[in-house]
């Protein structure tokens, strides 16, 4: 999703063959990562371990940075945002590679999530974070529930962007670790008090990230309200499957199983139309280089300056469903995203300018990057036919996404 200083500018495999369903690629690709990364459990699970370190302070707050690892992945979280800050996984000759776009520190975030950004920079690009309360975009910084109107700071041009301006990704966050003879977890836990950015009712949030023997991260939302809110929560991670900071994501390929998406208006704004793919550049249903069509004359890639874009996933149910594949040809590396929310947010590093810095001293540029935002709509609280994002006391949000890894040959 574009940065909150951009304004309104923007811009393995799961070929599906035959008869095979959407279902059966799901079970497909999940079963490849299992027999792939899994065929010694109990060497797997030996080497399952969650340690942590001092990582700096925020506001009096103490900020650890933990590492999750199974024996062949390895995943750095911290507290400060609910930060993924890095994914190390190998490719298909078992090279590690960190496969997303952080800083090396926590200066580095601090200074990215800063409410003024330099003109002409790259802006907060929410690198890896705990976005909430409010993912991606409310129209004109404000919505009504239940026949009241509640104002937001905007931070987007005319609009409320990821929650605002002292939003989840800031906040220091409780953590509690559990380590067990199949998995690892860290859990973080927020407290977000009535008004916190204009938002209404308190809302107490965790966010649990669940490492196992198989090279899957597992991200769990739960949330709970003392009166009626409105809430869409997800993780920010930008990939790069050949390597953070190796170059350009154009060339890898994705699928998306969505045969529809949500178009914008110029402040990127969904117009309320639910879009079929089918004849654009859309078009994700099947394997594709992210490039193929990102440069065609179309008028919201032009808008966005290139692909930011909610797509409305294929589902047949409750639960867990396929919501995207991407596959980097060279590296090999290839990753599964599945998740019980409606919609997916591709959003392909359009404004990284080249001045942000990444964990291994090397500049980020345009197109470094992509997300995979699993989410409610953009703007639901002002469009009565979207998928409701309001939560009321008594009844909890749970949200889970899967990001699995492995490689081909």
């Amino acid at each position: 999703m574009q940065n909150a200083s951009a304004g309104p500018r923007r811009a393995r495999v799961a070929r599906r063959a035959g008869s095979l369903t959407v279902a059966m690629v799901a079970t497909i690709a999940i079963g490849a990562v299992a027999l792939a990364q899994g065929k010694s459990r109990g060497r797997a699970a030996s080497a399952l371990s969650l340690t942590s370190k001092p990582w700096g302070s925020v506001g009096g707050k103490a900020v650890r940075l933990y590492t999750l690892s199974n024996g062949h992945m390895k995943v750095n979280i911290t507290n400060f945002g609910g930060i993924i800050q890095s994914i190390d996984t190998p490719d298909r000759h078992g090279t590690m590679s960190d496969v997303t776009l952080g800083f090396a520190n926590l200066a580095g975030y601090e200074a990215n999530d800063a409410t003024t950004q330099p003109s002409g920079g790259s802006g907060t690009t929410y690198f890896g974070a705990t976005i909430g309360r409010y993912a991606n975009r409310i129209a004109g910084g404000q919505f009504t529930l239940d026949g009241k109107t509640y104002h937001l700071p905007v931070n987007n041009g005319p609009n409320t962007l990821h929650g605002g301006t002292n939003a989840w990704n800031k906040q220091v966050w409780a953590p509690t670790t559990k380590t067990s003879a199949t998995d690892v977890a860290l859990t973080l836990s927020l407290t977000s008090p009535n008004g916190q950015d204009g938002f209404p009712g308190t809302v107490v949030a965790t966010v649990t990230f669940t490492l196992g023997a198989t090279n899957s991260l597992q991200i769990h939302y739960h949330a709970t309200t003392d009166a009626p809110t409105v809430i869409n929560m997800t993780n920010h991670s930008y990939f790069n499957l050949a390597g953070q900071a190796s170059g350009s994501i154009l060339g890898e390929k994705l699928m998306i199983n969505a045969d529809s998406y949500t178009p914008t208006n110029a402040v990127q704004i969904p117009t309320g139309q639910i879009a079929p793919v089918a004849g654009t550049p859309f078009d994700f249903r099947h394997l594709k280089a992210m490039g193929r069509d990102i440069t065609a004359d179309n008028h919201q890639l032009i808008l966005a300056h290139g692909y930011d874009h909610n797509f409305v996933l294929n589902r047949a149910g409750p639960g867990l469903t396929l919501a995207a594949t991407a596959e980097d040809p060279v590296s090999g590396r290839t990753l599964t995203v599945t998740t019980t929310e409606p919609g997916v947010q591709l959003y392909t590093g359009n404004f990284l300018v080249g001045e942000l810095v990444g964990t291994t001293g090397r500049l980020y540029r345009q197109g470094a990057g992509f997300t995979l935002e699993t989410q409610h709509y953009p703007n639901s609280p002002n469009q009565a036919s979207f998928p409701s994002t309001t939560l009321n006391p008594g009844t909890p949000f749970d949200s889970t996404t899967v990001f699995s890894f492995s490689t081909v040959k």
